[in-house]
């Protein structure tokens, strides 16, 4: 058959109609490999077991290629395990319905179909199978038909080393490493017989990322994929005391949990409006006035976290600790728990007006809706930071801001498009608008609350996913999918995680 003619290409289930037509196909592929084509029984029974994992590709009706599996429990197959040992047995006994991983036992495509990327499409169908399964991963041993020319020089570790670096042409290693397969170990004496390989193989591995392993008991509420983030974008004006602006705080909150939002986040300092009751007072001591409500404040929001079931990200507020005052907030789950976090990087204005200390804690918090960091303000523009925090598994980074100029709200903006690039995750921004007259060191406020993402196909191409108007009172609502996270941190045109040469340099915290 000619492939340039080729008119109709399909998937389809294996049968025991086709086994004449395999045993062809087979032999064709594998040329002098011995005993290369499996026996009518074999393949009947591996159509009884595990239907699902018998497939071929039909050109114009012709078997052109083929991928059998079967599922293994791995920790009971065990490392150095042979090719016999999976495949001796006719009958199979090793599949196991309940085991964790898809195992390829073989998958070929005839010479005559070769460079048509038919062997993708069956690559791809393993995958789509393992992760409708929810099995861990797919292994197999690969072959090396191109050791026997380097065999006198390197040693198998060394040969898929330079084959990895493009250094080598292997067929075969080539193939699979392109299909997102990485090598795991080598097998010694994998497939006897195999001479080109020096009866060696590799185990190779393609991880699923939707895996997620099997509870004997029901987890009381399951992580969600798609998250509403509502971002309150504050306006400052004057308030007659806390009942007001508690009153307006608990508005906005009713406002993005109509909206079924899973967050809401204040921006820095919102509280700040209470300052002018003490403006008589110089700006060091007015602002220790001002932490004198943070206790109250935070426990109030975590009531309404409660009440409108919404985790409520509290901004930042002043607060004095063993008499050092600090720029902090708390992280008010609706399951009625509260975390603190802590500015750690204060800006000059901060240290020199009210003598603000650095803080000392930084963490991730684990969520209903994934693992979330939160850094205020200036710690943004520190990547140190939330590439520690991506390193304990953050999916969203929470930024509540509060800058007076253009200039230093884009600092802000263009810091946290890079933190969401570089660790591949959201970043969510809330600052301050409007102004207020009669509290020092909080004249003006400039701000533009957005939701940043990485920049990749599946993502915005500019990474904005939702932006508000500038200097306007408003709430920004926007959906983000932790799913497409994980598809970019393994599948993504670039990985900024996965590629970092952790051999050449690496970061690493001083204080715990």
């Amino acid at each position: 058959m000619d492939p340039q003619k080729i008119e109709n290409i399909e998937l389809k289930f294996l049968t025991l109609k086709d086994y004449e037509a395999l045993k062809k196909a087979t032999i064709q592929s594998y040329g002098g490999m011995p005993n290369s084509y499996w026996k009518i029984n074999e393949i009947g029974n591996l159509i009884d077991i595990f239907p699902e994992g018998q497939v071929v590709i039909m050109a114009d009706g012709e078997i052109a290629g083929c991928a059998l599996s079967i599922i293994v429990d791995f920790d009971e197959l065990g490392e150095k395990h042979t090719y016999k040992d999976i495949t001796d047995d006719p009958t199979f006994k090793i599949h196991d319905p309940e085991g964790d991983v898809l195992y390829g036992i073989d998958v070929f495509i005839r010479p005559d179909f070769r460079g048509l990327r038919l062997g993708r499409r069956l690559y791809d169908y393993r995958k789509e199978l393992c992760e409708n399964l929810n099995l861990k991963s797919i292994v197999f041993g690969g072959r090396m038909p191109n050791y026997h020319l380097h065999a006198d020089k390197l040693s198998p570790k060394q040969y898929i080393e330079k084959v990895k670096r493009k250094q080598i042409d292997d067929p075969v290693l080539n193939f699979q490493i392109s299909n997102d397969f990485h090598p795991v170990r080598v097998l010694k004496g994998y497939l006897e017989g195999d001479k080109a390989s020096g009866e060696f193989a590799v185990l190779m591995e393609w991880d699923n990322i939707y895996y997620t392993k099997p509870e004997k008991k029901p987890k009381p509420s399951a992580v969600k994929s798609i998250v509403r983030l509502g971002l309150i974008q504050w306006q400052m004006r004057s308030y007659s005391g806390m009942e007001e602006l508690m009153h307006q705080a608990e508005y906005f909150i009713d406002s993005v949990a109509g909206y079924r939002c899973d967050f809401a986040m204040f921006p820095e300092f919102f509280n700040a409006p209470l300052m002018a009751k003490y403006n008589h007072l110089s700006e060091p001591d007015a602002i220790r006035e001002l932490a004198k409500y943070t206790k109250e404040i935070t426990e109030r929001l975590s009531q309404l976290s409660i009440s409108y079931n919404i985790n409520i990200i509290t901004g930042s507020m002043p607060e004095m600790v063993r008499g050092k005052l600090y720029n902090v907030g708390y992280l008010c789950r609706r399951d009625g728990s509260v975390e603190r976090y802590e500015k750690i990087h204060v800006t000059p204005d901060e240290e020199r007006v009210w003598g603000m200390a650095t803080g000392n804690t930084l963490k991730t918090f684990d969520t209903d809706c994934g693992k979330i960091g939160v850094l205020i303000c200036y710690d943004s523009e520190f990547p140190e930071l939330s590439r520690l925090l991506s390193d304990e598994g953050m999916d969203i980074l929470f930024v509540p801001f509060l800058t007076d100029t253009q200039n230093g709200y884009s600092r802000v903006r263009l810091c946290a498009q890079a933190r969401a690039v570089e660790n591949e995750c959201y970043v969510a921004i809330a600052g301050s608008v409007g102004n207020l007259p009669k509290v020092h060191n909080m004249d003006i406020q400039y701000a533009q609350s957005a939701v940043f993402t990485p920049c990749d196909f599946s993502f915005p191409n500019n990474g904005i996913k939702a932006e508000a108007t500038p200097n306007t009172e408003m709430i920004l609502v926007a959906d983000v999918d932790i799913d497409l996270l994980r598809e970019l941190h393994t599948f993504g045109a670039v990985r900024n995680l996965k590629d970092r040469r952790k051999d050449f340099y690496r970061l690493e915290r001083v204080k715990k």
